[in-house]
């Protein structure tokens, strides 16, 4: 293990300031929910291993769903907050692979509007006192919004789920909508699994995809699994014949072209609602909350943005989410967002709401021009 970054105390003492507990996860977790949950791009990068039993197992990637896995097998009350620091494991571009983060994971905060204004606060806050004198830029999307905007528009579930699937990467959201305004320019799936995709086989479709990959050595815990490969390769044949209106398609453009002040996007959001003819109904109305939580922060009248064709890469986010900078630097410092689902995917008994947000440290050191 590395040492402690210099200013680790002072994250401490702001968890503390913060009420969220110091928490500590193993290294070593259980592969399926990272491979299920975390999405394709984080996949491909974390280190894989097997138990004596032959379990799949990997060195920590991130913290989110380890510490919901420790939150639910605790038995822990909510609402409850966790703070952490250490080590993560994950190949990068740029770095090495062994890489400190710390963060604040917020669990069971019934007011979403609040919860997801002190997150971003929060992360603020560990910057601003890690980086004093650097200017910080705020950079805020939201899945709940971009959602409801695809469903007032009449897409097809179908192509819902792929549009808000892609909603992480802006090349897999272009590609998507090049797919959605070219419908003949869609390919046709290869003759070999035709006739399962045809007659909607999932079982029969994902056996073929597993002999495949077995045929190329290829692991079904390397990426996505031979029953997630069927179905979006069906899901992908239905969606083919799909044919949107050309006012619904330019619709949708100039939704994902807003990017204003933070200040002015309820009023950019509502305007487009009612250019476009459709009613953004709650997830409007709690976007405007947040927007007031995070003014009683003083974050909300200068230094964010709000960009409606942004998100990040992990499939469980839900709503918000947000990334932050210094001013000019290329790569954020912090990242984070609401994640209501995930826990009950994890095995929760009953839903708990989550929002959370994790920082690199390197990059921090860097900028403080010190060795991480």
């Amino acid at each position: 293990m590395t040492a402690l970054p210099s200013f680790a105390p002072d994250i401490l003492a702001l968890f503390s300031e913060r009420g969220a507990g110091l928490i500590d996860v193993p290294t070593i977790q259980p592969a399926d929910p990272f491979l299920d949950m975390a999405g394709e791009d984080l996949r491909r990068r974390i280190f894989l291993t097997e138990s004596e039993t032959g379990e799949a197992l990997c060195l920590r990637p991130e913290f989110t769903i380890p510490v919901c896995l420790d939150h639910i097998a605790s038995r822990a009350g909510t609402p409850r907050r966790y703070g952490y620091l250490g080590e993560v494991f994950r190949q990068r571009r740029e770095g090495e692979a062994e890489f400190f983060q710390a963060g604040i994971e917020d669990l069971g905060e019934a007011d979403i509007a609040t919860a997801d204004a002190r997150s971003i606060a929060d992360a603020h806050a560990l910057l601003a006192r890690t980086l004093p004198g650097k200017t910080l830029t705020v950079t805020l999307g939201d899945q709940r919004v971009f959602e409801a905007v695809l469903a007032a528009l009449g897409l097809p579930r179908g192509w819902q789920k792929r549009l808000a699937r892609a909603f992480g990467s802006r090349e897999q959201l272009a590609a998507a909508l090049d797919d959605l305004a070219n419908p003949s320019q869609r390919a046709a799936p290869a003759e070999a699994v035709a006739d399962f995709v045809s007659e909607g086989d999932i079982d029969g479709l994902a056996g073929h995809v597993g002999v495949l990959m077995e045929q190329s050595g290829l692991s079904a815990n390397a990426g996505r699994t031979p029953q997630e490969i069927a179905r979006r390769l069906i899901e992908k044949a239905e969606l083919r014949s799909v044919r949107l209106s050309k006012d619904a398609f330019d619709a949708l453009k100039r939704f994902l072209a807003i990017r204003v002040p933070l200040e002015e996007a309820a009023a950019a959001l509502g305007g487009f609602a009612g250019e476009a003819g459709v009613s953004l109904g709650a997830a409007l109305d709690l976007f405007g909350a947040r927007v007031e939580a995070l003014r009683a922060h003083g974050l909300a009248t200068g230094g964010v943005d709000y960009d409606a064709s942004f998100g990040r890469p992990l499939d469980y986010y839900t709503g918000l989410v947000f990334e932050i900078s210094a001013a000019g630097g290329a790569r954020p410092l912090a990242g984070g967002g609401r994640y209501d689902r995930l826990l009950t995917l994890l095995g929760a008994a009953n839903p708990i709401p989550g929002v959370g947000f994790s920082v690199w440290l390197d990059r921090i050191a860097t900028l403080r021009g010190e060795t991480a």
